[in-house]
């Protein structure tokens, strides 16, 4: 195949040579007696020619027989090119030899170029003032543009969200700006350059699209998460296994602050693809611990005294109320689990299920219920038969103890991490969060 290719290849090229070597010459046919009149006519005609264009002043002209033989030098090859096309066309040429070459003379290879380059000067002076007509209207649209963008009735009225309403801002400054481009291209009549760079910045917009992927999806997922506000300012939030409080929404990622102290930083693309867990959307929230009795022990008995001391507890709700039931038998005791409800709003949770624990504890140890550890039987392999076997020691119950005076239970929210908080809030970029606007 390559063979056959290149044989290919090799029997054009004669072809091609010919055909380049043709260029330029006359055409039609040559007359059967010459005339020396007739060569005179043509060498006069070429010279009175070159002698009206720039560039040719050095080009000698002999005529015989119909046969124009050229010679000198010219600036370029665009020259050399040109001058074969003039001749060609003069009526009685036969063939031309051209031998004109490129001058290497510096002075006269610059000299074109100072001319070329002043032309072009006194062409941007006469320019100018129809350059500062473009420019002044195109920066008074922009200006209208931007007087109109920044009011803030029209378009606060259209979007109540602010970040929405900025963004119609943005948008109405850019197609200003745009039509400034497209008037001051009029102006100039170069609007055929106008679809040249929209083309380029629609290869630049898509170039850029995937370069910044992921930036241009955090914004939108801003978008969203701005207009359905799923959290407010310091509510209590999981959002993908991060636990805080929200301190701020920007355009880029959302701002946790744990219970440790620790600013987490969510991008918001993650914030909107994930299960999002509102602590504080309902103040109301249920503790739950367990705590295992011994296995001896009135299981009744034990269920109706950690129901009435939930109920006594001032900071768990009677409504929902408490519960306490059997969830597991162990390997030496069952397992109670207690519930009860606290209102976050005048509580802590976690010290309020802490406190609870506790006093739930204590009140069963007080009434003689024992909370039995882990007891597990070892079996000795290859021990002597005859000695007796082991008598496991009794295990002694507890004896009930006086219930102990509960001292106030210390639940009240820690105020370091609300401080903190609106601290952060007021930090860094806008807050696309607002405790006006309406939740999802």
């Amino acid at each position: 195949m390559r063979a056959a290719f290149l044989a290919a290849a090799l029997a054009t090229l004669p072809s091609a040579l010919l055909a380049q070597e043709a260029a330029g010459q006359p055409e039609g046919t040559i007359a059967v007696t010459p005339d020396a009149r007739t060569d005179s006519a043509i060498r006069d005609r070429i010279e009175d020619i070159l002698s009206g264009l720039d560039g040719y002043s050095d080009v000698t002209v002999q005529v015989d027989a119909g046969i124009v033989t050229l010679g000198g030098t010219v600036l370029d090859g665009a020259a050399q090119e040109r001058l074969d096309r003039l001749v060609s066309r003069i009526d009685g040429v036969v063939e031309i030899e051209n031998q004109v070459q490129e001058t290497t003379d510096l002075g006269a290879r610059l000299a074109p170029v100072a001319q070329r380059f002043g032309d072009r000067m006194l062409q941007l002076v006469a320019f100018l003032p129809l350059l500062g007509v473009a420019i002044v209207v195109a920066l008074l649209i922009g200006w209208i543009g931007n007087r109109i963008a920044r009011l803030r009735r029209p378009w606060d009225r259209i979007a109540a969200n602010p970040f929405i309403a900025e963004i119609l801002r943005t948008a109405i400054r850019l197609v200003f700006w745009i039509a400034a481009v497209v008037v001051s291209l009029d102006i100039l009549g170069a609007t055929a350059l106008l679809g040249t760079f929209l083309g380029a910045a629609g290869i630049i917009g898509i170039a850029l699209g995937f370069a910044v992927r992921d930036t241009v999806e955090n914004f939108i997922a801003s978008v969203m998460l701005s207009l359905r506000q799923p959290f407010r300012p310091n509510d209590l939030v999981e959002i993908e296994g991060s636990t805080g409080r929200v301190i701020s929404l920007t355009s880029r990622a959302t701002t946790l602050l744990s219970l440790d102290g620790n600013h987490i930083r969510i991008p918001n693309a993650t914030v909107f693809k994930a299960v999002i867990t509102n602590f504080t959307r309902h103040p109301e929230r249920r503790f739950v611990f367990d705590l295992g009795v011994d296995a001896g022990s009135d299981l009744s008995a034990v269920r109706e005294l950690g129901l009435k001391t939930l109920q006594s507890l001032d900071f768990v709700l009677a409504a929902p109320a408490p519960a306490v039931w059997v969830d597991n038998v162990g390997d030496s005791n069952v397992v109670m689990r207690f519930s009860g409800w606290v209102t976050q709003a005048g509580a802590e949770f976690n010290k309020a299920r802490g406190e609870a624990i506790r006093i739930v504890k204590e009140m069963l140890e007080a009434e003689g219920y024992g909370l039995p550890e882990p007891i597990y039987r070892v079996r000795l392999e290859q021990m002597d038969d005859s000695a007796p076997p082991a008598v496991p020691a009794p295990v002694e119950t507890p004896a009930p103890r006086p219930a102990p005076e509960l001292p106030p239970s210390e639940i009240e929210p820690d105020a370091t991490i609300d401080h903190m908080v609106e601290v952060g809030k007021h930090e860094g970029e806008r807050n696309l969060l607002s405790e006006d606007a309406p939740r999802e």
